[in-house]
């Protein structure tokens, strides 16, 4: 690990980075270029105190996930994430693989649906990037899998209603059984099904049922607790290659759920939990 030459790095990615390239507010004048340390901690899910150690060469060895997370924090290009990881004494993601390195150009069109509940996900299920208003709508989930969440988390499913989990369960196994004939030798999403068949009867019964989709555009009924029913449009926007996902939700104006939908943008993230 060559801490002098990340730190170099990192601080020169942070200040070419302004904070309306990133979806940030800009807040009352700054005194030095870029982003703020913590602005990037944040964005990364890493504490201040890490990030900063990193700038000034005291940091410990980051994880592969940590590589992965400030890559796409600072906004970095695939030659950039790969020169960050070797700089970090890693070997970059293989080539067709999972790098779950999210292109800037995704995440700019990303920071501008500051109004719609939008996300990037994996073509096997991993969200790597969400706006706020996703995060309204479904919870942070970002490093998350929602395949497996589905199929093993208590309460995954809450969100949607009882008649359409069967629905949700096929679409997911049958994407992924896709995924995994398209990519045999991707080791992420076989781990996945392998853990799945294993711990889920429920899965290990629709994956033997050998149903394959992909996922497109389609109506989806979700129950927030806190603006109550949304019938939301999902649009699906596939990546060069098909191995990640922009999905998209929007409500017809004039609706009851465009206008939920407009109360669930005021309300943010502030606790989404109603009071007992």
């Amino acid at each position: 690990m060559n801490r002098t030459e990340l730190a170099d790095f990192l601080r020169r990615a942070r200040i070419r980075l302004s904070p309306s390239d990133v979806g940030l507010s800009a807040g009352p004048r700054r005194r030095t270029p870029g982003l703020r340390r913590e602005e990037v901690a944040q964005l990364a899910g890493m504490s201040t105190d890490y990030y900063t150690r990193l700038e000034q060469r005291r940091g410990s060895h980051p994880s592969r996930q940590m590589l992965t997370a400030l890559a796409r924090a600072l906004r970095l290009t695939d030659v950039e994430r790969d020169h960050l990881f070797h700089l970090a004494g890693q070997e970059p993601p293989r080539p067709g693989g999972s790098s779950g390195h999210v292109r800037p150009g995704l995440l700019l069109i990303l920071d501008r649906l500051h109004d719609l509940p939008a996300s990037v996900l994996s073509d096997w299920g991993e969200v790597l990037a969400q706006n706020t208003m996703s995060v309204a709508l479904t919870g942070d989930h970002i490093g998350t899998n929602v395949i497996r969440r589905w199929f093993t988390v208590p309460g995954a499913r809450d969100l949607f209603p009882p008649e359409n989990h069967e629905q949700h369960a096929r679409a997911h196994v049958a994407s992924l059984r896709a995924v995994t004939a398209a990519r045999p030798d991707d080791p992420g999403p076989a781990a996945l099904v392998a853990e799945l068949r294993a711990v889920s009867g429920e899965f290990e019964e629709l994956w033997e049922s050998h149903d394959v989709v992909v996922r497109r555009p389609s109506p989806k009924r979700f129950l927030h607790p806190v603006v109550g029913v949304l019938d939301l449009d999902c649009e699906v926007l596939l990546s060069d290659g098909h191995g990640q996902q922009l999905v998209v939700h929007s409500a017809q104006p004039g609706t009851q759920t465009y206008q939920r939908l407009e109360l669930l943008r005021v309300v943010g993230l502030q606790d989404l939990t109603p009071s007992a």
